[in-house]
């Protein structure tokens, strides 16, 4: 564990590599199960703190756990921030199903232990970019991938995509020969599940439209109304002009006033 400082200044306990399966998953699994670890970022001398899960992007196919320390940065009530990693598709016979099941076991594990750090399982956040964003909309909007952890999406405080995809992803298409211009909206899709009752507040952000990836913003601002009319008030779209798929700096300070309200309003 070390010390590290946010651009405000304030201190947290960075600890890296954590797994979060079961011992056993780790000694006989192929290599990438070490990619099944997470890092905590706690803000020092706080109890009760808010958290964010954090997903990277690339596909499912690319990436690896970084932790955006933007997220921190609510000066009267710092989160921590949990990078996650996770199985690629593709890699040593996992699929884009693997990816969700390894977050949804990450999730299932924050709001298990965050506790034991000091802060608030009924604060947790999940957000990530891209494929993150995939993934926090999947485990925040289809039950059954964190009731195999024993938990429920009902205890999310709060879901922010960031440029995410809404239709079935496209990696998860490739697997069954559909092409990336091709649409699905199948039970892999974050849009099939805008149903679910009991959701959470969530925040959606993208790039400007001719400038994001494949559709992202229609995407989002179609996910976004289909959200509110089924009865889920607490969504917002928001979009970056001058911004593509890249628009995580504008985010990330909206993403810290959502927390606020959300969490300590």
């Amino acid at each position: 564990m070390k010390t590290i400082k946010n651009e405000n200044g304030q201190d947290f306990d960075f600890t890296e590599n954590i797994p979060y399966r079961e011992e056993s998953f780790y000694k006989n699994g192929p290599a990438n199960v070490e990619r099944c670890k997470l890092d905590l970022t706690i803000p020092q001398n706080k109890q009760g703190f808010s958290t964010v899960i954090w997903f990277h992007g690339g596909g499912l196919t690319g990436g690896a756990k970084h932790t955006p320390m933007a997220l921190t940065m609510d000066a009267e009530h710092p989160s921590a921030v949990v990078a996650c990693g996770y199985r690629l598709a593709g890699t040593d016979g996992a699929k884009g199903a693997t990816c969700i099941d390894d977050a949804a076991c990450a999730v299932a594990w924050v709001l298990k232990n965050i506790a034991n750090y000091g802060g608030d399982p009924a604060k947790v956040f999940v957000s990530g970019h891209s494929a993150g964003a995939y993934l926090t909309a999947m485990i925040g909007m289809d039950p059954q991938y964190l009731r195999r952890y024993g938990c429920d999406y009902t205890q999310l405080k709060g879901l922010m995509p960031l440029s995410g995809q809404c239709v079935t992803h496209f990696t998860i298409r490739a697997e069954q020969g559909i092409p990336m211009t091709q649409p699905t909206c199948d039970a892999f899709a974050p849009l099939y599940h805008v149903g679910t009752p009991n959701l959470p507040p969530i925040l959606l952000t993208t790039g400007q439209g001719d400038m994001e990836m494949c559709g992202r913003t229609e995407e989002n601002a179609y996910f976004c109304r289909m959200l509110k009319l089924n009865g889920h008030q607490d969504v917002t779209h928001l979009v970056f002009e001058g911004y593509g798929h890249g628009c995580d700096y504008p985010s990330f300070p909206p993403f810290v006033q959502f927390i606020h309200r959300v969490a300590w309003s």
